[in-house]
């Protein structure tokens, strides 16, 4: 197998790393993958570095992982940005031809995106994608694709994505201490959106919403293109530290409580009643006892404030009309919580699904189809759903296993 045909998405979320390594299938059908692993991660908050070196160790642990999985090694990666760095527009712009061939070519195309993007951004931040919506031509709107075409006036509406360039380089500087080098930067929002929303949803017009342990991404769908998008500094952690709080317990044993026996939904009452629960109190040690319904009081008005605060957040887009026929597509760590799919229907009044990737698209085992590899899974799919041609020419490590197992053993000695 060729080194070219190795993709490696690397999502570093809210305080987590996952990793995952694919190939494209040989028929064609969609992306196979090799391997995947996640790992804790203490520098990492809200997709924002905090502590490079701790980051790096993560990094490299869930590659290292994901390699031996795959029997392959990485020569880079596609890396997931997300965060409430992260911020959105919409803009235009408008080009003339002025040739006496009034036809259309893929330079008219790139030149009238340049148009749009040629915007002035504060110097500590910089663009991260320019996103093509629709394009006009002689005031005809909505055209999908105008090369080939003929006209005199070319349009095009974009979204454009902006990142601050501090905390680019730091998850950089981080990804290269574990070894590796950033092949690009990708907003995770948009690799979901390629592998969980589907075509009649981009259509007809849907919400995309990622909730993640610290930040919630928003994405607006609509006549097939993202048309808003949202980072939102709520998460799940907040469901969680409430029960730890509540509970007086740690936050491990808090999550453990509210996969195992929580549920964002009064419909979703266990079968069992209230059968007390035993748990560890903060210490670790102590046994404490509690029932169903204490949890379930304890869960259920965080999880109303995130849905109300995402309901609100719709509203003021002005694209609330727009995802109203394909409802919410939930994805994310906080997504596997119970009744989250029936709390979004009842709370923002409309459709709502659990999003998975979609078996044409990844092959992967089971244990790789969760929410938790979402987003990595989406990054090892960009490149070939965007048309990106993966060649042997990207940006290389220099350094091999061993090397980096040097490193490592140096690392642990100071």
């Amino acid at each position: 197998m060729a080194k070219s045909e190795i993709v490696c998405g690397l999502d570093m979320g809210s305080s987590r790393v996952v990793c995952v390594i694919g190939t494209p299938d040989p028929e064609g059908h969609g992306m196979r993958i090799l391997g995947g692993a996640s790992v804790p991660c203490r520098g990492l908050k809200g997709g924002v570095v905090l502590n490079i070196h701790e980051t790096a160790r993560a990094v490299r642990a869930a590659v290292e992982k994901a390699e031996e999985q795959a029997h392959q090694m990485v020569h880079g990666v596609y890396l997931g940005i997300r965060g409430s760095h992260l911020s959105s527009f919409n803009n235009k712009g408008a080009y003339n031809i002025a040739r006496t061939d009034k036809e259309i070519t893929e330079e008219d195309v790139r030149a009238v995106i340049e148009i749009a993007k040629a915007i002035p951004i504060s110097q500590d931040r910089e663009i991260l994608h320019v996103i093509p919506q629709s394009y006009g031509l002689d005031r005809t709107r909505g055209v999908p694709n105008p090369v080939g075409m003929e006209g005199s006036l070319l349009e095009v509406d974009v979204h454009i994505i902006t990142a601050s360039s501090g905390h680019l380089n730091n998850v950089s500087r981080a990804v290269a201490e574990a070894g590796f080098e950033v092949i690009e930067p990708v907003y995770s929002l948009l690799a979901l959106g390629e592998l969980l929303v589907s075509p009649e949803e981009r259509e007809l017009g849907s919400l995309l919403m990622d909730f993640g342990g610290h930040t919630v991404s928003l994405g607006i769908y609509s006549e097939g293109a993202i048309r808003y998008s949202k980072e939102l500094a709520i998460g799940a952690d907040f469901i969680t530290r409430d029960l730890a709080i509540g509970l007086r317990t740690n936050m491990a044993t808090a999550e453990k409580l509210k996969i195992e026996h929580g549920a964002a939904h009064p419909s979703l009452f266990p079968e069992d009643g209230e059968k007390e629960i035993v748990f560890k109190g903060v210490d670790g040690r102590s046994e404490q006892r509690v029932k169903p319904s204490s949890i379930m009081n304890i869960l259920l008005p965080r999880v109303e404030q995130i849905f109300t605060v995402v309901g609100e957040e719709v509203q003021n887009s002005t694209f609330a009309d727009l995802v109203v026929p394909g409802g919410v597509v939930l994805t994310g760590g906080g997504a596997v919580l119970r009744g989250i799919p029936q709390a979004a229907e009842q709370i923002l009044n409309m459709p709502a699904r659990q999003g998975l990737p979609h078996p044409d698209l990844v092959h992967a085992a089971d244990t790789l189809m969760t929410p938790t590899f979402s987003t990595a899974l989406g990054l090892v799919c960009y490149p070939s759903a965007k048309g990106f041609t993966l060649s042997a020419t990207g940006p290389k490590r220099s350094d091999s296993r061993l090397v980096r197992r040097v490193k490592k053993w140096f690392e642990d000695l100071f």
